[in-house]
């Protein structure tokens, strides 16, 4: 586990693709409680550790994630997602060059529950949800092409979702018409930076997360940007 910020309220970590945020039924122990096991040894606290999860990456995600230390710190960062005052910031690897280097994307997002999957619909269909997100090319190797990614809502899979709905699957995703999985069994979609105002010392806070060390690609698109 890789702490990139932590105060008296909140801790922020780069999750790896391997690892939950929250326990599953996989019963793999979940990020929440490894950062309780982390609290609980570096400040020696007797008794149960609180660790609150304000947010989640799907399991094959990377990147930046917040928890809160403090029940305080919880309520109010769970109001800044629900009003959408956290900024969020994506990369993600694709295979195909979008047609526009840069534009914003508006569907509505159907999720299949059995699936686990969503798909992306240009009209509004029973159930659905409005997703909306922008994108820009921020840089290219010879075969793949790395955007960065701005979230306006939250929905399942949705940056996923969206970029397979433009043509751009994502690399390794195969749920989503990627062809091939990547070696680490994750996909190409990296939670890179969060900019918010700090709940409780209300200073803007900004935590970018490094890309995975295990992937050239990942490295290679960095060093270009």
């Amino acid at each position: 586990m890789t702490v990139l910020y932590e105060d008296n309220h909140i801790i922020a970590v780069n999750k790896t693709c391997s690892e939950i945020v929250q326990g599953d039924k996989t019963g793999d122990e979940p990020l929440s409680e490894t950062i309780k096991k982390y609290l609980k040894e570096k400040y020696n606290k007797p008794g149960e550790v609180f660790c609150g999860v304000t947010h989640r990456l799907d399991r094959p995600v990377s990147g930046v994630v917040l928890f809160a230390k403090t029940s305080k710190a919880l309520t109010r960062l769970n109001e800044m997602f629900k009003n959408q005052e956290v900024k969020k910031t994506y990369w993600a690897i694709v295979k195909e060059k979008p047609a526009q280097p840069e534009g914003r994307l508006e569907h509505f997002l159907l999720r299949n529950e059995k699936q686990n999957k969503s798909a992306a619909h240009d009209k509004m269909v029973p159930n659905a949800k409005e997703a909306a997100l922008s994108y820009k090319l921020i840089a290219h190797s010879d075969t793949y092409f790395l955007l960065e990614i701005q979230l306006e809502t939250g929905r399942h899979h949705q940056i996923r979702c969206q970029l397979a709905k433009m043509g751009c699957p994502i690399k390794g995703d195969l749920k989503y018409g990627f062809a091939r999985s990547n070696p680490n069994g994750g996909i190409s979609l990296h939670a890179r930076n969060v900019e918010f105002i700090h709940p409780v010392s209300k200073e803007l806070i900004q935590i970018t997360a490094p890309v995975p060390p295990d992937d050239k690609l990942w490295g290679t698109m960095e060093k270009m940007v």
